[in-house]
């Protein structure tokens, strides 16, 4: 997950640094579609990543002395970001250092004062070179033009510093001689090495023989990074053994101290106190200057000690949370170690004020797992489901180990897309709908329902119904089904005398990938209508002559004369059935039986009673409004039947027997049967 190159700096744009597909073992043809980012603290984007071969190339030239300032060691750090999967590798630039700088001096000139009864051997401080460059590239070696009475000798402070010293080998002659221009040279060691020159005016005098001497050639002191304007760092101390203004010290930050930390410190000229002067807005631990003491003389002399400064770190940066990326909305069925954002947390203190401790709610479906230095993952610890909580806030709590610790939070915010998991759900197995027979082409039946927890498409329902057949017919030809909404609708009228019931099946699917979905049975009754009247079965007609029933001419009361049978298709009150006489040649001969049907005499025949009657029943329903059908039956009374049935009138009433004619037959008749009968039992009487 690192790699780490080395370049020049100043190298020029569009310059190889090497392949970084190859170097880290990716795909090049790969970083496109993993939309691949190189993310980096630096303000600049030094760096190019072609997106075909993977080829790392200088985007812009680097100064390492503008970028790294005093430090040894120049790197720049890069994160290649990669998506689908997220990965995420580091890169480290060393920048090596050029010898692009050349040594200089502070000022453009120089000079030193020196009293011509100073004897060979006298010393004099020579100001320092700068060289922003690094290792053998900085100054290494001074030298001085050729002069009779002055050479050049380096010496070495007790931090190991060295520094360049004038030394008298000959003694001055201020009446021969007045000023002596000198030329000091800096040295690096680059190759080819580069120098810079600045001009050392010396003028003789002939007053103020000693230097001032401080106590220490180095000063050591430590402070906090938030100490107030005016805390005291440290009070140098020097001592000149001259008398009088020769011998008076004044102390000042020598002209090699850069101006910025001339504007941070102040020293007292008289008591050598060093204090902080405003903000300590510096990046590096440890702080050099140069501290000149100088006396009062007529011909001042002076001396210069170093003051280190070590500025002690104190916890006043809090954790900086940034998120490098994040992936969302993730789908709820992300399985657990799912990478979901990758962020980074810095601390700008060093230290254990720097490090650094996070993390995350208990209560959540996620978890942070360190990642690279400096980064976290935030992947998932468990099973998501959206229908439950669609979206999450998570609180990123990142906490430093100072003292007292600093906290930082930053939320995240995360949805959760919807996968198709839910089937559509109906809130029974089963419904029962009774409709009507006869009822109207295309009637609502009943309205299903199914709810889908789902969205979008995932839960937008659609109803059809399943193929089955009723009655030998497919269910088509009965029923239909809103697409949209679940209606029911009838196609066609049902009709009770061919079906009572029947049942099908209502399937909801949603239109997800793959689709699920659900089914309802509907159990159908069809409710009777009286639509039907009665039919009877019993008496019936033949080629439209009535129906005839003889009975015995002194037939006895209640005599059963007939039964009328009838049915009706209909069901339940819709066929139950009374009976009733609507006509009766003689009302008072017959009487019905309303519930059996039962045509029965209500009294003895009678001689005398006609012999052919009529009768009309009625057998009627009991459904709303009642429906009726009637039968009309002949009763012949005789005590034999008849080879040929006589006519009926259309009234029913035969005309009278006991006419003129018919009596003649009857006296005729009854005259002959007593002769017969007389003769019978003359000879009975004989023969006895």
């Amino acid at each position: 997950g690192q790699v780490a190159y080395s370049i020049a700096e100043e190298t020029e744009r569009g310059v190889s640094v090497g392949n970084i597909a190859k170097d880290l073992g990716i795909d090049a043809a790969t970083l496109s579609a993993r939309k691949f980012r190189m993310i980096t603290g630096s303000s600049k984007q030094y760096f190019n990543i072609n997106a075909s071969t993977g080829a790392l190339s200088v985007n812009e030239p680097i100064d390492r002395e503008q970028l790294c300032e005093l430090k040894s060691a120049c790197l720049l750090n890069y994160e290649l970001v990669l998506e689908n999967p997220l990965e995420l590798y580091r890169m480290e630039f060393k920048v090596l250092d050029i010898n692009d700088n050349s040594p200089s001096f502070p000022l453009s000139e120089y000079h030193i004062n020196v009293p011509e009864f100073l004897s060979p051997g006298a010393r004099f401080t020579l100001p320092s070179a700068q060289d922003l460059d690094e290792g053998t590239n900085s100054v290494q070696n001074y030298t001085l033009s050729p002069d009779e009475h002055f050479h050049l000798e380096m010496q070495t402070r007790g931090d190991g510093s060295k520094y360049p010293e004038l030394v008298l080998k000959k003694a001055l002659d201020r009446e021969q001689q007045a000023t002596h221009r000198l030329i000091l040279t800096a040295k690096d060691g680059g190759d080819p090495p580069k120098s810079g020159d600045v001009p050392v005016i010396v003028t003789v005098l002939d007053t103020n023989d000693n230097a001032p001497e401080f106590e220490h050639s180095v000063y050591r002191a430590s402070i906090l990074e938030n100490s107030p304007s005016g805390t005291l760092v440290v009070q140098v101390h020097a001592t000149d053994l001259d008398e009088g203004p020769n011998g008076e010290v004044r102390y000042s930050f020598s002209n090699t101290t850069s101006a910025d930390l001339q504007r941070m410190f102040l020293i007292h000229p008289h008591t050598g106190e060093v204090t902080v002067n405003g903000v300590l807005a510096v990046q590096r631990p440890l702080l050099e200057m140069l501290i000149e003491a100088r006396d009062n003389g007529a011909f001042g002399m002076s001396s210069t000690a170093k003051l280190l400064v070590e500025i002690t770190d104190v916890n006043n940066h809090g954790p900086e949370i940034t998120i490098t990326s994040l992936s969302s909305p993730i789908p709820e069925d992300a399985l657990p170690g799912t990478v979901i954002a990758l962020l980074s947390i810095l601390d700008k203190d060093p230290g254990e004020n720097g490090k650094v401790t996070c993390q995350i709610p208990d209560n959540l479906p996620f978890q942070l797992k360190p990642s690279l230095e400096n980064y976290y993952s935030l992947v998932t610890s468990g099973l998501l489901d959206r229908e439950l909580i669609s979206e999450y806030n998570i609180t990123i709590t990142a906490t430093d180990l100072g003292s007292p610790p600093i906290t930082t939070q930053k939320t995240l915010w995360v949805q959760i897309s919807d996968v198709n998991d839910n089937p559509p759900v109906f809130t029974d197995d089963t419904f029962d709908v009774f409709v009507e027979e006869n009822n109207p082409l295309g009637a609502f039946l009943y309205q299903v329902s199914a709810s889908d927890p789902d969205v979008g498409e995932n839960g937008r329902v659609t109803y059809m119904l399943r193929n089955s057949t009723v009655a030998g017919s497919p269910l088509a030809n009965f029923l239909s089904v809103s697409l949209a909404n679940g209606s029911i609708y009838a196609k066609r009228a049902f009709d009770f005398e061919q079906l009572t019931s029947f049942y099908f099946q209502v399937e909801a699917k949603d239109n997800g990938s793959p689709a699920l979905s659900a089914a309802i049975t509907v159990n159908v009754y069809i409710s009777d209508q009286n639509d039907n009247a009665p039919a009877i079965l019993y008496p019936t007609s033949q080629n439209g002559s009535l129906a005839v029933e003889v009975v015995p001419r002194l037939a006895d009361e209640d005599y059963l004369v007939t039964k009328v049978v009838a049915d009706d298709e209909d069901n339940a009150q819709n066929a139950w059935l009374s009976y009733h006489l609507a006509h009766s040649s003689d009302s008072t001969l017959f009487r019905m039986s309303p519930h059996s049907g039962e045509l029965r005499t209500t009294r003895s025949m009678r001689s005398t009673d006609f012999l052919k009657h009529k009768v009309v029943v009625v057998v009627r329903d009991h459904g709303d409004p009642p429906l009726s059908s009637t039968v009309t039956v002949g009763i012949l009374l005789a005590d034999t039947l008849p080879q040929a049935l006589p006519d009926f009138d259309d009234n029913g009433e035969p005309p009278p027997l006991l006419n003129a004619t018919n009596i003649y037959l009857i006296v005729s008749l009854a005259c002959v049967s007593f002769i017969f009968a007389t003769f019978l039992l003359f000879l009975a009487i004989v023969r006895l």
